[in-house]
């Protein structure tokens, strides 16, 4: 589901290329992504309403945290897109594990081992062979390019452990609906609120419906699924498919070329991820 869920990611970073290489705002199509999300968890909120843990202060507490994390990663990821590239923001953005396995070691939820290093260290390889990165120094990737799908990697990992520390506290579908209901506050009250409403009459609406329901409405609902059975370390090295997927789209849709040296990148990851998934310790289940 995880993996499933990277898949919808990947896609939606391609839609939001095709968006603001048209001259829409970057926040305006990360608002939209995350209400046409809200409206997916609330209908699951609706179907689904035992145990939500409503009342509980701690709950929304970590809710809201994991809501900001997720208006940082969509404007940021955008953003990034706008000022370089799909492969280049997928790529710094997948920095997260990075950040995540850092504090989950520091925090003492995860226990560090040879594998977890290795596949750590062969996704950051092959990131940056499948983008391209190291040319940065040539002028490749802008500066505003860089910080921003950085902070997409932070925010990120905000998002998972908001997630986390809110997971003892109610439902997911409650969990989900606080957060993209704070992101969707966030984000209404930072987007042009001209460009917002030109988006309902616009001729090309439907790649916002799209780019809602696959990078939101389907893909968090599945992906929390899936992390119920993975520690947030892990998952996060899981997901890097995403750049993968953003690549191909932007190779067969926004005809961005793949070299040689982006094929061994895109094996890189897929071997690691492989790996991850087979060899993970039992005992990461608990997380």
């Amino acid at each position: 589901m995880v993996v499933l869920a990277a898949l919808f990611w990947g896609v939606s970073g391609g839609i939001g290329g095709i968006l603001t290489s048209r001259g829409w705002d970057p926040l305006v199509a990360s608002f939209y992504r995350g209400a046409i999300g809200l409206l997916f968890v609330l209908v699951w909120l609706a179907l689904q309403p035992q145990g939500s843990g409503l009342k509980n202060r701690k709950l929304w507490l970590w809710s809201v945290v994991a809501g900001l994390g997720i208006a940082g990663n969509f404007s940021f990821y955008f953003i990034s897109i706008a000022e370089g590239s799909v492969a280049v923001a997928a790529t710094l953005m997948y920095c997260a594990p990075i950040f995540v396995f850092i504090i989950s070691f520091i925090l003492k939820l995860e226990k560090p081992s040879l594998l977890k290093w290795a596949t750590v260290v062969m996704v950051i390889l092959g990131v940056g062979l499948l983008t391209e990165i190291y040319k940065i120094g040539a002028g490749e990737v802008s500066i505003l390019a860089i910080l921003a799908g950085l902070g997409a990697g932070l925010s990120y990992a905000t998002f998972l452990f908001g997630l986390k520390f809110a997971a003892p506290h109610g439902s997911p579908q409650a969990i989900l609906t606080i957060a993209f209901a704070t992101m969707t506050l966030v984000l209404v009250w930072m987007s042009d609120t001209g460009q917002t409403l030109k988006v309902l009459s616009a001729p090309n609406w439907h790649l916002f419906v799209i780019l809602g329901v696959l990078g939101a409405g389907l893909s968090f609902i599945i992906y929390v699924i899936g992390l119920n059975h993975t520690p947030p370390a892990v998952a996060s090295i899981v997901a890097m498919v995403e750049p993968v997927t953003a690549s191909l789209v932007g190779f067969f849709i926004l005809f961005e070329r793949l070299y040689e040296m982006q094929l061994l990148g895109m094996g890189l990851i897929l071997a690691a991820v492989t790996a991850l998934s087979i060899f993970s310790d039992s005992n990461d289940s608990q997380y």
